[in-house]
């Protein structure tokens, strides 16, 4: 007997991509009314539960969809300098679009977010709290968005749009899930947050193929920069 899990059609793989997205921001939904700034992360949690359950199921595991042990030290050595980039892409996307936003009058970051003061404005000079959303930018943000968004997302509509040009397959499959992660910051972030976030998530999308399906670096990097925006406003850093 094989122990390869059998080849998902597209029609299943669209449906748990868009049960997923609905399962997701339906239960957020729900749990904005009783526990607002931490409504993402239990999401993710609940959400990631179900899919790795899917996955059990259908003999595919997260270890397949990059979470994976690295070969060799050749392997291992090559995450630090993917992680480095990763970084400098994620910070580089804020940064630039943020500014060419700004430019093109869609928002002004001269005005503070009232979402980001509302669900993070008791950080600063408050170890507990910021050590807390240390844990989770780390735990939540580097690891569980990453499984969510990159491997679970854009392995399901890989094989969804497989019947189309391999080239438009790739990025609607890189695309959709970056809207759904953009979307997801929206609600405390507003515009900026959903399209800065929304090309961060494109970036993010194409450094998981690039980087052959490994998750490790992403984690990383989306991890470490959860850190460096923490411990800038635990220090009331303006950066």
């Amino acid at each position: 007997m094989s122990d390869t899990p059998p080849p998902i059609r597209p029609r299943e793989a669209l449906a748990a991509f868009l049960i997923a997205v609905i399962f997701s921001i339906t239960l957020k939904a729900g749990l904005d009314q009783i526990v607002w700034k931490f409504a993402g992360p239990i999401t993710l949690i609940v959400t990631l539960g179900l899919a790795t359950l899917y996955l059990h199921r259908r003999g595919e595991s997260w270890r397949e969809l990059g979470l994976r042990r690295l070969g060799g030290w050749k392997s291992i050595l090559l995450v630090a300098p993917q992680t480095l980039l990763g970084i400098v892409a994620i910070l580089g996307t804020g940064v630039g679009v943020t500014a060419g936003g700004e430019a093109l009058g869609l928002w002004s970051t001269d005005l503070p977010s009232e979402g980001i003061e509302a669900r993070w404005g008791d950080i600063q000079g408050n170890l507990p709290v910021y050590l807390l959303w240390l844990a989770l930018g780390w735990i939540s943000g580097g690891l569980f968005e990453e499984l969510f968004f990159r491997a679970f997302m854009i392995s399901r509509l890989q094989r969804a749009f497989s019947g189309l040009p391999k080239a438009l397959a790739t990025g609607l499959a890189i695309l959709l899930p970056a809207l759904v992660f953009g979307y997801g910051h929206f609600y405390y972030q507003g515009l900026r947050g959903l399209v800065v976030t929304g090309m961060i998530g494109v970036v993010l999308g194409v450094l998981y193929l690039v980087y052959k399906r490994n998750l490790w670096p992403l984690i990383l990097a989306h991890a470490l920069v959860d850190s460096l925006a923490f411990t800038a406003m635990y220090l009331d850093l303006d950066i």
